[in-house]
Parts: structure tokens; sequence; C-alpha cells
């Protein structure tokens, strides 16, 4: 079972730029899809990308296509997420999440379809 914890939260304003990591642990990355999500208190929670386990593709909702970016260097067992231009909208907490090993599907949308959780990381951005 891979243990995730996700850092890099903070506040940042209107129209920077925040990068945040998850680390993996008890397990190497590179055999699991990941998710990003977020969520603000009140409302579900909300897929911001994904990034495939074979060739690292990667999908984004509209709202953040074009700004947020995935990236993942398994030889330090991590997942980014590059937020960029963020907007007071973007205020969350941000999960990652794996999907259980050897999916290779191209992405994975749904929250129910991932099966480990980091324990977030808060991000507050002010205009």
């Amino acid at each position: 079972q891979v243990n995730l914890v996700e850092s890099g939260g903070g506040s940042v304003q209107a129209g920077g730029s925040r990068r945040l990591s998850c680390t993996a642990s008890g397990g190497s990355i590179s055999f699991y899809a990941v998710g990003w999500f977020r969520q603000v208190p009140g409302k579900e929670r909300e897929l911001v990308g994904s990034i495939s386990r074979l060739d690292s593709s990667t999908y984004y909702p509209y709202a953040v296509k074009g700004r947020f970016t995935i990236s993942r260097d398994n030889s330090k067992n991590t997942i980014y997420l590059q937020m960029n231009s963020l907007k007071p909208e973007d205020t969350a907490v941000y999960f990652c999440a794996a999907r259980r090993p050897y999916s290779d599907a191209a992405y994975y949308t749904e929250e129910r379809l991932y099966d480990y959780w980091g324990p977030g990381t808060q991000v507050t951005v002010s205009s």
C-alpha cells in the first residue's frame, strides 16, 4: 500500500504561482496513475488533473486547463502540480490520490476510482 503526502501549500496572491508536491512512500509511484483534487467547505471534491502511469499523459478539466500542469518524477517518487495564474476561486484544500497499481487508462476523472489519498494541503489565493 502506498502512502501519499502533499506539500507546498500556502498563501499566494492572485496571478501568482504555486507548486505542490505529492511524495509517495511504501511503494514506487511509477506503478500508479495519480490525480490531484481540491475541495472547499460544503462542496464536493473536484478533479484538477490526472497523470497516467504508462506514458505520463495528462488530463485537465476546463476550469484549470492551461493554468495547471501535472508532472511526475519517478526517481523522486513524487508527482507535482504546478499552478499558474492563480485565482481566488482556486482557494481549496488540495489532495493527491493514486489508483490501485498497474491501472493503465489514460486518465481517471472520478473520485471513487482512486484508492489511496494524502491528507491534503491548503492553498489560499488572495485578491
